[in-house]
């Protein structure tokens, strides 16, 4: 993989708009065409298509008179009636069972139990249907070898730290995604390389008769030769000893209490530990990366995350909504006292067919306004909201938000065979998608330091890009980016569930 980067001030703000509007003219014409071209229906990968024929005269209302289950060899058949908006012994519309036929296979398909779904009426006697569902399932268990760099993308390991092997953990991650068939998970990591970790996570959606209690837990203990402990003019500064000593060690341990009453709301209690010991030169370098000049931070947290998922796809929707908002508190002392709200959404609107617009909006703040270097961070870190065309940097601050806009338009998509001639032979799908995109954004920082570019200013950028989704939940995103300081480059980033 290569990742190819330019950065050059422009010389004149004409030929900007000359490049930028060019640019929006040519992907314009190709999403015209596309969409003349491909204007058949199609049946590609996560689409949700559900028989929601309903023929011949039909009664005012229709009774739901069986539900048959078929294909999960696996998953139990409760977990998929969980996800169904009607039950069997029901009456209801015939308009309602049409938008409920497609709403079944959508929540199905988010569950990530499933390569395939059908849900559809296989018969209707006067006012007696009978509904139909088949699943294709997924692999569940993944012993796989993860290698994976440190940094917060790839531009910045690939580019800034010339793709050194130094900045990479390695060694073995074994996942089973539905371990009982009643999708829970299970998750072990045995890492080497830049840290060591080792960690234990299992996640249960439900453990109670109604199907709307679950919890998760999780442990992890980690010791690391570099770290990141301050940040000048929006980059990230390290310190790594000659040796081999370690200069950060931690352990963290965290319960949740995950209560979903229906089918799109979902409220998280989250209860955990946190220590963290740093070397003494940490210190010297910034002597407020904990508060008080510790090197040593042990302190409680808790949480509360209230989700919303409404979408055809979650992983990469083309049409729905999908909301999260969550407060989060860390210490109990002057040391460490920090709250943290935080919200993300997504809405997607289709425009044309293949076509929609996508707005995303992002917010943090943390108060009180005043905490140490550990508890700043706010843009581009791993786990963080971050704008296009800004990766090789990072922003601290005291609280921020994001809004993006795109649009975006599915170019063609196909399925590659991988076993021709089995019955049950595997076809690993593909679908692509054109896209322009204009980011803008605010990091407010009741106390600047260290050069801040970003800081306490108006930041905005846009771009073009391609995404290829295929198969369990992975996304490649090949993204060439303009920023407001006059950088420009291409980036990827690769989104999955694993």
């Amino acid at each position: 993989m290569v990742a190819i980067t330019y950065f050059y001030p422009f010389s004149s703000q004409d030929y900007l708009q000359m490049k930028f509007f060019r640019s929006l003219l040519l992907l314009c014409f190709l999403f015209v065409m596309n969409t003349v071209v491909n204007a058949q229906p199609d049946s590609g990968s996560f689409k949700i298509i559900a028989d929601t024929t309903i023929k011949d005269t039909i009664p005012s209302r229709l009774f739901v008179a069986s539900i048959s289950i078929y294909g999960n060899k696996k998953t139990k058949d409760y977990i998929i009636q969980r996800e169904i908006p009607f039950k069997q012994g029901e009456y209801v519309t015939p308009e309602q069972l049409a938008k409920d036929l497609t709403v079944a296979k959508q929540q199905l398909i988010n569950t990530s139990l499933f390569l395939d779904v059908s849900v559809y009426i296989e018969n209707r006697y006067g006012e007696f249907v009978f509904i139909t569902v088949y699943v294709k399932e997924r692999w569940y268990v993944f012993p796989l070898p993860y290698f994976r760099y440190v940094d917060p993308n790839f531009n910045t390991w690939w580019v800034t730290h010339d793709h050194s092997l130094k900045r990479t953990n390695y060694g073995i991650k074994f996942l089973h995604n539905n371990i009982s068939g009643r999708n829970d998970k299970l998750t072990a990591w045995f890492i080497t390389g830049y840290s060591k970790q080792i960690a234990l996570k299992y996640e249960r959606p439900y453990f109670d008769k109604q199907l709307k209690s679950g919890y998760s837990f999780y442990v992890g203990f980690l010791n690391q030769r570099e770290l990141n402990y301050a940040t000048d003019s929006n980059k990230q500064q390290f310190f790594r000893p000659d040796s081999l000593f370690y200069v950060r060690k931690a352990v963290k341990a965290e319960a949740s209490y995950i209560y979903r009453p229906g089918l799109h709301f979902r409220h998280i209690f989250r209860i955990g530990y946190m220590y963290e010991d740093v070397a003494d030169t940490i210190v010297l370098l910034n002597k407020n990366y904990f508060a008080g000049e510790k090197t040593k931070e042990s302190f409680p947290y808790f949480g509360y995350t209230l989700r919303y998922t409404n979408a055809d796809y979650n992983f990469y929707p083309t049409k729905g909504f999908l909301g999260e908002a969550s407060v989060l508190h860390r210490g109990i002392t002057s040391d460490m006292n920090l709250t943290q709200f935080q919200f993300i959404s997504t809405y997607t609107l289709p425009v044309l067919p293949k076509t929609q617009l996508q707005f995303k909006e992002g917010a943090i703040i943390n108060v009180p306004f005043k905490q140490p270097f550990y508890n700043k961070a706010l843009f581009g870190y791993s786990g963080y909201m971050f704008m296009h065309g800004y990766e090789y940097y990072v922003v601290d601050g005291d609280a921020g938000v994001i809004g993006r806009m795109a649009l975006q338009h599915e170019l063609f998509d196909f399925k590659m065979p991988m076993a021709t001639g089995n019955k049950n032979q595997l076809e690993i799908p593909f679908r692509f998608f054109g896209k322009i995109y204009t980011d803008a954004g605010y990091a407010y920082d009741n106390n600047p330091v260290n050069n801040s570019l970003l800081n306490n200013k108006f930041l905005h950028s846009w771009g073009l890009g391609i995404d290829m989704i295929t198969a369990y939940d992975l996304i490649f995103k090949f993204e060439y980016s303009f920023n407001q300081l006059g950088g420009n480059g291409l980036f990827i980033h690769v989104a999955a569930d694993f």
